[in-house]
């Protein structure tokens, strides 16, 4: 009887780390969008703005109309434009960051069909914290029309 006892509580302690576990971060995700593409084309990006509750980091992210998805920022070096995708993007505790057009961002490489002004891509967000621990987050970005700008 004690061993089956012992189990109960075992298994329930096991059920409760897993369940902390799972928990998404405390992260506000504003105006998500991705911008549309045309056929051929096999990359866009996907923006929107952060604000962790606790310091964060963003480390990945996923989404099923692409082969690849990965954080990038695009920034000056040597008088150009250049992009490159980047481990992760630093979340400071209560201060936004824009993942925006010129700057951080989402890039979706690989497209599998071309995405159409008005239809939703589903994302996943994964943050890690201080200790390392990494959560995710869904999120539904709408697809905006080719020139057009930020929300």
């Amino acid at each position: 009887m004690t061993s089956i006892r012992f189990l109960s509580v075992l298994a329930a302690g096991l059920l409760l780390s897993a369940n902390a576990v799972a928990q998404p971060p405390q992260v506000a995700i504003e105006s998500p969008w991705v911008r549309a593409s045309v056929p051929q084309q096999q990359a866009t990006g996907a923006f929107m703005r952060l604000t962790a509750r606790t310091d964060l980091r963003l480390v990945a992210a996923r989404s099923d109309v692409a082969a690849a998805t990965e954080v990038h920022e695009m920034a000056m070096q040597a008088q150009m434009m250049r992009m490159r995708q980047v481990p992760s993007v630093a979340l400071p505790r209560g201060r936004t960051v824009a993942l925006a057009p010129g700057g951080y961002h989402i890039m979706l490489i690989g497209l599998k069909r071309p995405l159409g002004a008005g239809e939703q891509v589903p994302l996943t967000l994964v943050f890690e914290d201080a200790a390392g621990r990494r959560s995710e987050v869904g999120v539904q970005a709408p697809v905006r029309a080719l020139g057009a700008g930020a929300p």
